[in-house]
């Protein structure tokens, strides 16, 4: 998503002076953008400029066209804008660079003011946000005409509204936003002045006689901060391969580029988050004075210029929903805040897009007292179109990543239940089928409110078991003799398809039983008396010397009966 930036930048050709001192190191070779050659073709050593991002795309109707672009970690931008014409966008007549949200018309600007793009680029690199400009202005009348262009960042998405096409209120939060001037007065150097104010809800203004808010006191960017040029001496060379034509090739004068370390300038201060989200560049009548009347606009448009990315930890358990409701715990590396928390299933922690550039880690604690295991760690929701890198560790339960800015890490920690399986073996002795035992089909079993029936190889086979304990109840089947219920514990993570099969076993033996009856019957009514004795008492006739007893329910074995006859 794109955060909305309005930036406004004044280009007045001028001398180099420093009041803001960096490192001695060129921004180009730091940043790795050739930001003051004045031209846009990529050259060694560096080799990338302008022209690395073409092809581009641009979107819209000319003569106000947009182009966007990622590549190489940059993000790019570019705003077309009409030219020679009264239909032009301008400010009306008198605006003045600390009017707030002034009325845009249509105008025809001068010849050395009339701009034809914008193009806008940044990267993070190393811990510092760099921001690249450069403009292009129609064909000028004379060889070494000054020229003054702005570019103004403003931070809130809050539309001025009435007559001011699409320009933001101004913020003085966070800093405040930005006004970067690029300051050339044409002469005999091509070397251009780069100038930064911030809007200020209090303190010295640039024009000393207006009151806050206001632009503050510009602050010249030294050498290491920031480096611009201007093509002053190159005929017919410079060619530009990204515009909405196609190739151009750019006259004296026509092209000029700036490459800013705003870390280094001051407005992305270590450890806090900024962003701008739109911009537009208007030219002036001169450079340095915020007097200065404001003429041809150019925008405004969309920027992606922030020194924050964001992070996302999610977490997701198979199965799901999760039948322990368990919550799992995590610590962090790299300064996130907060260091440590907690995630049930389908919890998120979204740390925002408030995370500096930097490297970090997330790592879970050991799952596995909750009798689960981190099966999968799944980054590839991350936007990494900026430069990231993001590494997935299951072994270590960690997810270690080197964040850049805009960019977003999302990452979800899956966790498997650690479930087992109970295999029932059922066999029986039956005469039919030979001696020993042999696999009892079709008796039914129960585990855990489930029942499932033995198959031909008399097997029966319960899986998706949290670990614990399990009675295994039979459903004796009539005619054999079952098994009492039998306690399994299940602590191997198993299922019932695994080949080798690896789970718990269980076994259950069915024999099958016999009902025996004996009995005597008098072949004279009241001839003979009998008792018979099959070992459950003494059974006698009755006066007619019948009578019989009966056994169920025997199981294979040796039975004997006595039977007494007396006349």
């Amino acid at each position: 998503m794109r955060t909305r930036l309005s930036l406004l930048v004044v280009v007045a050709l001028a001398a180099l002076t420093v009041a803001l001192a960096g490192t001695a190191a060129a921004v180009s070779s730091e940043s790795g953008f050739e930001d003051d050659d004045g031209n846009l073709a990529p050259a060694a050593p560096i080799n990338f400029d302008w022209n690395s991002f073409a092809p581009t795309t641009w979107t819209g109707t000319a003569p106000n066209r947009t182009s966007e672009k990622l590549f190489g970690g940059w993000s790019f931008d570019g705003i077309e804008d009409a030219q020679v014409t009264t239909s032009d966008s301008a400010f009306s007549g008198g605006t003045k660079q600390d009017d707030q949200c002034p009325t845009v018309i249509g105008a025809k600007a001068p010849n050395k003011d009339d701009l034809k793009r914008v193009y806008f680029s940044s990267k993070t690199v190393a811990g510092h946000v760099y921001l690249n400009l450069a403009w292009v202005r129609i064909p000028q009348n004379t060889t070494s005409p000054s020229a003054h262009v702005a570019f103004e960042f403003n931070q809130s998405e809050t539309l001025c509204g009435g007559s001011s096409d699409g320009l933001v209120q101004r913020s003085t939060a966070n800093g405040g936003d930005v006004l970067i001037v690029y300051d050339f007065e044409g002469g005999a150097t091509d070397t251009p002045a780069i100038r930064l104010s911030r809007w200020i809800a209090a303190g010295a203004c640039e024009v000393a006689n207006h009151a806050p808010p206001c632009w503050s006191v510009a602050q010249t960017l030294g050498a290491g901060v920031a480096e611009a040029r201007v093509n002053t001496s190159v005929v017919g060379s410079v060619q530009d391969t990204i515009g909405p034509a196609g190739t151009q090739t750019l006259g004296l004068n026509e092209f000029g580029e700036a490459g800013i370390d705003l870390t280094d300038a001051g407005v992305f201060p270590a450890g806090q988050c900024r962003s701008f989200g739109n911009a537009f560049a208007v030219s002036r009548t001169s450079g340095e004075a915020s007097t200065a009347q404001m003429k041809d606009l150019v925008g405004p448009g969309n920027v992606d210029i922030r020194n924050c990315g964001q992070v996302i930890i999610r977490k997701l358990t198979v199965p799901s929903p999760d039948p322990t409701d368990t919550t799992f715990n995590y610590t962090t590396t790299g300064g996130l805040n907060p260091a440590s928390f907690s995630l049930k299933n389908g919890g998120v922690q979204d740390y925002g897009a408030t995370v500096q550039a930097g490297s970090y880690s997330a790592t879970e604690a050991d799952p596995s007292a909750a009798n689960f295991r981190l099966s999968d760690i799944d980054c590839s929701a991350s936007d990494l179109s900026h430069g990231s890198t993001v590494t997935e560790n299951e072994g270590t339960l960690t997810a270690s990543f080197n964040l850049a800015a805009e960019d977003t890490i999302d990452c979800t920690f899956v966790n498997t239940l650690k479930q087992g399986a109970i295999k029932v073996t059922k066999t029986r002795k039956h005469a039919a089928d030979g001696p020993g035992d042999h696999p009892h089909s079709g008796v039914d079993f129960t585990v855990d409110g489930v029942t499932k029936t033995t198959d031909a190889n008399g097997e029966a086979c319960f899986d998706n078991l949290a670990f614990g304990d399990y009675t295994v109840h039979e459903v004796t089947p009539a005619g054999y003799h079952g098994e009492a219920d039998k306690t399994v514990t299940v602590d191997n993570e198993a299922s019932c398809s695994d080949v080798p099969y690896v789970g718990e076993s269980v076994s259950f033996h069915n024999t099958p039983l016999t009902d025996i009856t004996v009995s005597v019957n008098s072949q004279v009514d009241g001839g003979t008396a009998s008792t018979i004795d099959c070992g459950a008492g003494v059974v006698s006739t009755g006066p007619n010397g019948d009578g019989s007893t009966s056994r169920t329910n025997l199981e294979p074995g040796t039975y004997v009966c006595t039977i007494v006859i007396d006349p």
